[in-house]
This record gives C-alpha cells, sequence and structure tokens, in this order.
C-alpha cells in the first residue's frame, strides 16, 4: 500500500531479516536517515522540533514520525504508516497555507493514546472541505479527519497547534500466574 501513496516514497515498510542476524535490528539506509534527521532537528518527544518551511521538510518530518512510532516507540507498522501520512498532510497545510519561515512537530503518547502536533505561526483555521472522488487535492483534513479517532486546532496567542490523536493498544507485559 506504501508504494501507492503520493509522498510517502521514501517511508520503507519492515522488513523481516533472514539468516543470523534475524534477532538484530540492522539499520537501512532509510533507517539511518531517520537517524539523521532525529540527530539533526530533534526529538519530538522530549521538545517541539523547529523544521523550516520548506516542501522538503515534510521530508524530514515522515522521517522523525517513522522512526519515533515504529522503533522508539514500538508502535505497529500500520499505525506508523497512519502517523506518517498524517504528518505529511498537516506539515503539507503549514508549509503551503502559512507563509511561515518555521514550522513546530511535537509527538506526545500516553496511556492508550499517541497525539502529533504541528505548529505554526498563522491564525488561520483549516476547513475540513467534502471531498469526491475525482478531486485531486484537498484531501488533506479529510484524510486526518478518518484515520485519526480525534483531531483539531488550539489557537494560540501567535499561531495555532493543528492535532491529531489516535488510539494504540499499549503492550503490556503478560502477567505471571502463580500456579505457573
Amino acid at each position: 500500500m506504501m508504494g501507492d501513496m503520493a509522498g510517502l516514497e521514501d517511508v520503507e515498510q519492515p522488513r523481516q531479516r533472514g539468516g543470523a542476524t534475524a534477532g538484530r535490528w540492522i539499520p537501512s539506509g532509510k533507517d539511518e536517515q531517520a537517524l539523521s534527521a532525529l540527530e539533526l532537528f530533534g526529538n519530538p518527544t522530549e521538545a517541539e522540533v523547529r523544521l523550516p518551511s520548506r516542501p522538503e521538510s515534510a521530508s524530514a518530518a515522515r522521517r522523525i514520525t517513522h522512526s519515533v512510532v515504529l522503533r522508539q516507540w514500538a508502535l505497529s507498522p500500520q499505525t506508523a504508516e497512519h502517523a506518517v501520512l498524517l504528518v505529511s498532510e498537516l506539515v503539507g497545510n503549514a508549509v503551503r497555507h502559512t507563509g511561515a519561515r518555521v514550522f513546530g512537530l511535537r509527538m506526545l503518547r500516553r496511556r492508550g493514546w499517541i497525539r502529533i502536533e504541528v505548529r505554526d505561526p498563522s491564525r488561520g483555521l483549516p476547513c475540513l472541505m467534502p471531498v469526491r472522488e475525482m478531486d485531486t487535492s484537498g484531501r488533506g483534513l479529510f484524510l486526518v479527519d478518518k484515520l485519526s479517532d480525534r483531531w483539531g486546532v488550539d489557537l494560540l496567542p501567535r499561531g495555532k497547534t493543528t492535532w491529531f490523536e489516535m488510539r494504540i493498544a499499549d503492550r503490556q507485559p503478560p502477567l505471571s500466574r502463580p500456579d505457573a
């Protein structure tokens, strides 16, 4: 599915590795790019990451999101895929419609939820538009609305934060039974 999605050509699907290294994660070229993006811009789970408001920053935001969701948080590949797509849409809106020089990316996790935020200095509100099958643009917030559990916009004194939240299944270690 990832290969068919416009704008996501640099997102790698998890793959099985064979041979003697099957139990050990070996970074691929894409993983190394994600790690270098985290080193260059920072970790959005620790503090807001500021990225230049240029189209190529969407690629860095996707890499960072993919790395955090799949590697750092160890969530499912489908959750990572959806988060990457939605981040791409929010970043695209921030770059195209705000005239900002930078935007911020923040990622939060709490029990049962993840929240991803994109902050920009514009107070212009995004608008969820009806989407028809043959539309070639304007689908960003429609996708955010369909793939996230909640989304919204928080107005700030100088700008806004557009965010989405997704429910996740927190993996709990199995409880050991006293009779086992």
